[in-house]
């Protein structure tokens, strides 16, 4: 019994601890990273002015959200690429491969990107927000959400359209 509690501390010696130690700490990077995010964002709303506070909250939070998704992708993607390292897999024609993958589904994507890029922009720029009466792409009414990459609106007519933000070319807000 001691043979094989000594050969089974020597490999998990090995790699295994090594992956629970690079698991442990991709998971201290997110929980911590997000914690800040969320604790940085509050203070924006507290600091805020009370008349814009529903605005300034609604920005806050969609863009405390986008920094935590961020950080949780780029988490597991540096703990994965580390994981597999570990693991002995040769990751440069892997990373390659991806290279080629990423340029292909970019040239596919460019209007999913372009939605992104325009709703980011929309939100820093603070254009509108929920609960604003706006204009866009023809349509009038009010906003009752706004995404990254889709905004949607309700109608005067109770009619609710999904506008992609890199269509909009140009906005109309009433309530500013």
């Amino acid at each position: 019994m001691n043979d094989f509690m000594n050969s089974f501390s020597d490999w998990f010696d090995g790699a295994p601890l090594r992956i629970t130690t690079i698991v442990a700490i991709a998971l201290l990077i997110r929980f911590v990273g997000a914690r800040a995010i969320t604790k940085a964002m509050n203070r924006l709303i507290s600091r805020s002015d009370k008349g814009k506070a529903n605005r300034v909250g609604e920005r806050a939070r969609t863009i405390g959200a986008l920094l935590r998704s961020a950080l949780s992708g780029t988490t597991a993607l540096i703990a994965l690429a580390t994981i597999l390292d570990e693991l002995g897999i040769n990751l440069g024609p892997l990373l390659t491969s991806a290279g080629v993958v990423g340029v292909a589904l970019g040239l596919g994507a460019q209007t999913f990107v372009r939605d992104l890029l325009a709703g980011l922009s929309m939100l820093l720029e603070d254009q509108y927000g929920v609960g604003d009466e706006v204009e866009l792409l023809e349509v009038k009414g009010i906003v009752e959400n706004v995404g990254l990459r889709i905004t949607t609106i309700r109608a005067q007519d109770g009619v609710v359209w999904y506008l992609r933000n890199g269509e909009v070319l140009k906005v109309g807000n009433r309530s500013q």
